[in-house]
């Protein structure tokens, strides 16, 4: 969604139409390319929330340069609602998403050449997978954690192998690199101490403005009443140590349930691990919930919960704080970096005797509305601007 206020309207026009008229407007800054080629739709998980962001910002804030947008067969249509704002148009590519080897190799044997060919000044690259490039176009891209050095578990040694030359690649050929906290940073300058003269901070973008549904059904839905469920967005990697939290909730002393969100209803894995602690009615499993919902569960629960011990940056303690919630978290990588100290942070993220008493001490604390003001949309989309400037310029 695209605010009104955000974007130079034009009438209902065929899309070669508008293609030509935004080829012929009179040049008056950058043309920056964006690759969104990679971008899955409800599969990208934060990588996907932030590249979204972040063309709402471009939508809404810029108000001097032309966005070329470079989409796949099966994702156009997710972005299309873009070419509603004129200084943005949609390059529709003959390759899909969803087949991602091939997708790889469509990106590094033509993305450059299509690029060229728009006449793009500055290539921005969302994610860490730089294509091979023939030097003319400046790239600028965004490597969001190195997360196979930590976890390589998770990864067959065939895709440890592309990450790493990928990284590699990027940090070498990149103009600007981009992380997005200073942990990050720091970890991609140890790893890769070269990169350490382009590589800047820039935080992610996080919306909270949004409209939230209506309590109401998703209450019945789940069976949940307001202020009585801690509610916590996780996947079900290790690494984001939910089980610490199933293991509170089963010594917990009060009646409220655990509301998450990003596991799957069906997931056996899960339904295991309820098994095993007895709690299968303390555990409401949403799956996937849109934004607003996302936005409804926060704002009813009475403690936000997230046990995470590795994130490149993590949206959801942010979103809930933004909501008046009280936050209990570990320290761990970002964590307490992104989150400003603001939360109530356990001291060993797998003890249960820590969690449960920062929760019942965040319980006595007062509900507050933090701000933010460093994760807004208009304060990000500025410096990104800023970036590809000095892209441009070398």
């Amino acid at each position: 969604r695209i605010p009104g206020r955000s974007c130079r309207y034009k009438s209902e026009e065929p899309a070669e139409s508008q293609k030509r008229k935004f080829r012929e407007a009179k040049r008056t800054g950058m043309y920056i390319g964006v690759d969104l080629l990679w971008v899955r739709p409800g599969i990208c998980g934060g990588t996907e929330s932030f590249i979204r962001n972040l063309l709402n910002g471009l939508a809404k804030y810029d108000t001097e340069n032309h966005y070329i947008l470079f989409v796949a067969q099966d994702n156009a249509d997710t972005f299309q609602h873009y070419e509603k704002c004129s200084h943005m148009h949609l390059e529709r590519c003959p390759v899909n998403c969803a087949r991602q080897p091939k997708r790889i190799l469509w990106e590094n044997l033509h993305l450059d050449t299509y690029a060229k060919k728009a006449g793009v000044d500055v290539m921005f690259i969302p994610v860490y997978s730089k294509p091979r490039t023939r030097g003319s176009i400046p790239y600028a891209a965004v490597i969001h954690d190195l997360q196979a050095l930590h976890y390589p578990q998770y990864f067959s040694k065939a895709r440890r192998m592309f990450l790493h030359y990928a990284w590699k690649y990027t940090c070498r050929s990149a103009r600007k690199v981009v992380t997005i906290s200073d942990y990050c940073k720091e970890d991609l300058i140890r790893h890769y101490p070269k990169v350490r003269e382009k590589v800047k901070t820039i935080y992610n973008p996080i919306i909270t403005e949004g409209k939230t549904c209506d309590f109401a059904p998703l209450a019945e839905k789940y069976g949940i009443r307001t202020d009585e469920y801690f509610y916590c967005v996780s996947s079900l990697l290790p690494h984001k140590n939910i089980e610490t939290v199933l293991k509170v909730l089963s010594v917990w002393a009060g009646n409220e349930k655990l509301v998450l969100s990003g596991v799957g209803q069906n997931s056996g894995e899960m339904n295991t691990i309820l098994q095993k602690y007895g709690i299968e009615d303390s555990v409401v499993l949403t799956g996937f919930v849109s934004d607003a919902e996302r936005d409804s569960l926060y704002e009813n629960c009475r403690l936000f919960l997230f046990p995470s011990v590795f994130e490149g940056f993590g949206m959801p303690p942010i979103e809930a704080m933004r909501k008046g919630k009280r936050v209990v978290m570990t320290r761990e990588s970002c964590r307490e970096e992104v989150t400003r100290g603001k939360a109530v942070y356990v001291q060993d993220p797998y003890s249960v005797v820590d969690w449960v008493k920062q929760m019942n001490y965040a319980l006595t604390q007062p509900e507050t509305m933090e701000e933010f003001p460093e994760y807004s949309l208009g304060n990000i989309t500025r410096q990104y601007i800023a970036l590809w400037k000095a892209c441009k310029e070398g």
